[in-house]
């Protein structure tokens, strides 16, 4: 009998739940997996547990109806979920440790860290693949919207672009061929997010008008994020410096760089009679400069931290330079015509340069880049010229 057991990471959230139950109708044995990451979280846990009881007892369901003769009556003695379907693990440590430290380091350093870019190769798929592995389960996936393709050219697999808005290619770059072997995304066939809705409220989900998870997962609602920084490190010391222009004339003061990123406009405490927008953040120098939304805008970028999907490392695949690419900047960037200008190997350092200057390019953000709708990998931008 063919294996058809599949992890899927589930939340609560109406793409997981709405995951879970087209994978059963699918065929697929489902195994949810919820890892927290906060200490002592047991409602998010019960909610976990409740979606996927969900999505079982609606396919028990429709199971029933479509083999008994009088639906309204007869109820099917199938049982197909079991607790053992549901998998808690704690991963409140070392996502601590992995993600909220880094996402802390990046913004003291001025720059503006994407957290989840770091949690999916790092943690969530590292437990889903080993949660897989040891229930014999040859699949894994989430409710991400993207999809996955196979290059028998490079004998590799990738994460592919969908044509929607929700759209979540950019946040699994880094993602290694082995993993995406054994992902399915149940989600890639659904270009709006109402139609997964609706397929949620027909079959009575709670979680069908619930709303979008908010940016940051582990940052709590009416929290800023230097509040955050500063409960997450007690020794974190926030230093005032200045504001300046692109020649360096002191412009008035700044309250730490932790609050500010490039292109920001609003909430800066300076007024200047005119629209000013920050177009640098220097940690050396503790400055932030600010100038016109004309300076925002640039051709190209130096990318560090790099990952390229065919290589499964840093090392640039041999055929990249000869395709006509595309790169995405940020999350809900267009993606825009691009070249790789210059790699320094030794260094780590990827020169990505635009056909056409692009706005607020900003340290710690992650730069995507595409061959057609397919992710060849990416990189932490370090800096824009």
């Amino acid at each position: 009998m063919k294996n058809n057991k599949i992890v899927l990471g589930i939340s609560g959230g109406v793409d997981s739940t709405t995951a879970a139950l087209l994978l059963l109708e699918k065929g697929f044995d489902v195994y949810g997996m919820y890892f927290n990451i906060h200490e002592g979280n047991e409602g998010e846990r019960k909610e976990a547990y409740g979606a996927l009881r969900e999505a079982y007892d609606s396919y028990e369901k429709k199971q029933a109806a479509e083999t008994s003769p009088n639906s309204d009556k007869h109820q099917s003695s199938k049982t197909y979920f079991s607790d053992d379907k549901f998998i808690y693990k704690d991963a409140s440590h070392e996502f601590k440790d992995i993600v909220m430290s880094d996402f802390c380091c990046e913004y003291k350093l001025g720059k503006t860290p994407n957290p989840c870019v770091i949690c999916n190769p790092n943690i969530k798929f590292r437990l889903l693949k080993e949660t897989a592995d040891a229930l014999d389960a040859p699949y894994i996936a989430t409710g991400h919207y993207a999809r996955t393709v196979y290059d028998d050219k490079s004998d590799t697999y990738y994460i592919s672009a969908i044509e929607s808005k929700k759209d979540q290619s950019y946040m699994l770059y880094r993602l290694p061929s082995e993993i995406i072997k054994r992902l399915i995304l149940p989600l890639a066939e659904f270009a709006d997010k109402e139609d997964v809705r609706n397929i949620a409220r027909e079959n009575g989900f709670s979680s069908a008008e619930k709303s979008d998870s908010q940016e940051i997962c582990f940052i709590e609602n009416g929290k800023d994020y230097v509040d955050f920084i500063k409960d997450f490190d007690s020794s974190c010391k926030i230093k005032e410096g200045n504001f300046i222009d692109k020649d360096g004339n002191i412009l008035g003061h700044h309250k730490g760089l932790v609050n500010y990123t490039i292109g920001q406009r609003k909430g800066l405490g300076i007024a200047l009679g005119h629209p000013v927008f920050i177009t640098n953040i220097d940690n050396e120098n503790n400055t932030v400069t600010l100038g016109d939304n004309e300076e925002l805008f640039k051709s190209s970028v130096y990318v560090e931290d790099l990952f390229f999907t065919e290589t499964g490392s840093a090392a640039l695949p041999e055929q990249i330079q000869t395709k006509n690419l595309t790169a995405k900047v940020r999350y809900a960037a267009p993606r825009a015509a691009a070249e790789i200008a210059a790699f320094d190997a030794e260094q780590g350092i990827l020169t990505v340069r635009f056909q056409t200057p692009q706005r607020a390019m900003t340290p710690g953000q992650s730069l995507v880049i595409y061959d057609g709708d397919i992710i060849l990998g990416g990189g932490r931008i370090q800096k824009s010229l």
